[in-house]
C-alpha cells in the first residue's frame, strides 16, 4: 500500500533521530540507474545513495545471489568457517594489487578505517597517524580524528590524540611531518567530500617511496574510489602505485552493508588470533553480494565503462557556460560551477535527476552507478543546459 510523502516524512521526523538533512522525496524502488519515489515519479540517480549502488539498483544477478543465500543461511559469525565467506575472500584478493593477500570483513567505511589504523599502529609499535586536510574517513571517534574537514570535527573536540594533518598533494609538507613516532599515513586518493580533489600522479608515487623508506604504513581509503569507480579496480592500478592497506565499503556489496580491509602480506603475516574482530563482518548475505558484484563488474566490463562515461561527461560539460571545470576520475566527479551547487542540485531534482553536493559550495558531485550509459548522460546534459 502506497503512502503519501507527507505521511512518510512525518513518521520519520517523529521517530528517527534528526541527524540527517534530507531531500524532499521518499524513494521506494530502484532499477538500474533509476529510482522511483512514493508517488511513482522516476529519477535518474547520479548519486547512487552516496556511491553505494555501484552496479545499479537491484541488479538481477545480485538480487538472485542475495535471495538464494537468505534462503540457505542468513547469518553465522566468524566462529565457524563458511563456503560463501571463503569465496568472497578469494574474489576480493583475486582483484587486489599484487602482494596483498588477506582481507578483513567489517560493516562500514568508518569501521574499515578504524581497523586499518589499528593494524598499522600494532604493526609498527608506533602511535602517530598523518592524515590529510580535507580528508573524510567516517564519524566514529577514531575515523573522525583522522578526518580533516573542520565542519565534521568542530562539534566533537577534543578528539583522539596523535593525529597530524598536512596539506593534501604537498609532498614537502608530508616530509616535514614525518618523525620517528609515525605509524601510518592515511588518505583518500580522491578527496570526495572536500569537492573531489585529486593530486598529481607523481605525488602518490613519491608518497609510496617515502613511506617504504621510512617503514611507515600507507593506507588508501578507497571507500568511495574502490571497485571500479575511478576506472580501475582500485585507484592505484591505473598509475601503478599501491598502498600497504586498502579500506573499502560503500559499493562493494552493491547496497548490502559491508566493509573490508585488504592487507599486504608483510603486515598480514604478523597478525594473529584475537587481535581484531567484528561480529557481523563477513556475514553470509554480505559475502554473497560481494561475489555477485565482482562478477557483474567483470563480466559487464564496467570498469572501462566507468572511465569512458566519466570522459564523456567531461567532454559534454565543456560546452556548458556555467561550468568552470570538472575534477575527478571515472565516475567520481566534481563539477565546479559559477553558482551555488545546492541551487543546481535542487533544480535537477525537480527535473528528476539526483546529484550531490560537497563541502565546497560551488562543487556539484556525481557518484552514479558505473552502469551509466550515453543516453543517461544526454538526459543530464540537456537538463543542465536548461539551468539559467
Amino acid at each position: 500500500m502506497a503512502h503519501s510523502f507527507e505521511l512518510i516524512k512525518q513518521k520519520e521526523e517523529q521517530y528517527q533521530l534528526g541527524t540527517y538533512k534530507k531531500l524532499p522525496i521518499a524513494l521506494e524502488r530502484g532499477e538500474g540507474v533509476w529510482v522511483f519515489d512514493s508517488q511513482g515519479k522516476r529519477y535518474l540517480d547520479l548519486y547512487g545513495g552516496h556511491a553505494v549502488a555501484i552496479t545499479g539498483h537491484c541488479h538481477p544477478v545480485i538480487v538472485k545471489a542475495v535471495k538464494d543465500q537468505i534462503e540457505k543461511l542468513i547469518f553465522y559469525s566468524n566462529v565457524v568457517y563458511s563456503s560463501v565467506r571463503a569465496q568472497a575472500s578469494e574474489a576480493i584478493i583475486s582483484i587486489a594489487p599484487q602482494g596483498m593477500d588477506k582481507v578483513f570483513f567489517c560493516n562500514s567505511g568508518a569501521e574499515a578505517n578504524e581497523t586499518a589504523m589499528k593494524i598499522c599502529r600494532r604493526f609498527t609499535g608506533k602511535s602517530k597517524i598523518i592524515a590529510m586536510k580535507g580528508g573524510f574517513h567516517g564519524r566514529t571517534a577514531g575515523a573522525l580524528s583522522a578526518t580533516g574537514l573542520g565542519d565534521y570535527r568542530k562539534q566533537f573536540s577534543p578528539l583522539l590524540e596523535d593525529y597530524v594533518f598536512v596539506e593534501f598533494g604537498n609532498i614537502d609538507a608530508l616530509k616535514d611531518a614525518l618523525d620517528d613516532d609515525v605509524a601510518g599515513v592515511i588518505l583518500e586518493p580522491v578527496q570526495s567530500m572536500a569537492g573531489v580533489e585529486l593530486a598529481e600522479d607523481t605525488y602518490y608515487s613519491e608518497l609510496r617511496k617515502i613511506c617504504s623508506e621510512r617503514g611507515v604504513v600507507l593506507i588508501f581509503d578507497e571507500v568511495q574510489t574502490g571497485f571500479g569507480r575511478t576506472g580501475s579496480w582500485f585507484f592505484g592500478d591505473r598509475i601503478g602505485v599501491h598502498p600497504d592497506v586498502i579500506s573499502l565499503a560503500k559499493g562493494i556489496g552493491a547496497g548490502i552493508p559491508v566493509g573490508g580491509v585488504i592487507i599486504s602480506q608483510h603486515i598480514s603475516k604478523t597478525i594473529g588470533h584475537g587481535e581484531h574482530g567484528s561480529t557481523f563482518g563477513g556475514g553470509p548475505v554480505a559475502c554473497a553480494a560481494i561475489i555477485a558484484n565482482i562478477s557483474v563488474i567483470a563480466e559487464e566490463n564496467l570498469i572501462d565503462n566507468a572511465w569512458n562515461m566519466g570522459e564523456l561527461i567531461k567532454r559534454e560539460l565543456s560546452s556548458v557556460p556555467f561550468v568552470r571545470r570538472v575534477k575527478g576520475r571515472g565516475l567520481l566527479l566534481g563539477i565546479e560551477i559559477t553558482t551555488e551547487a545546492a541551487k543546481l542540485r535542487n533544480f535537477l531534482l525537480d527535473r528528476g535527476i539526483i546529484t550531490g553536493t560537497s563541502s565546497k559550495k560551488d562543487v556539484l558531485r556525481l557518484l552514479p552507478p558505473i552502469t551509466l550509459e550515453t543516453k543517461h548522460v544526454e538526459v543530464f546534459i540537456e537538463a543542465l543546459k536548461s539551468f539559467a
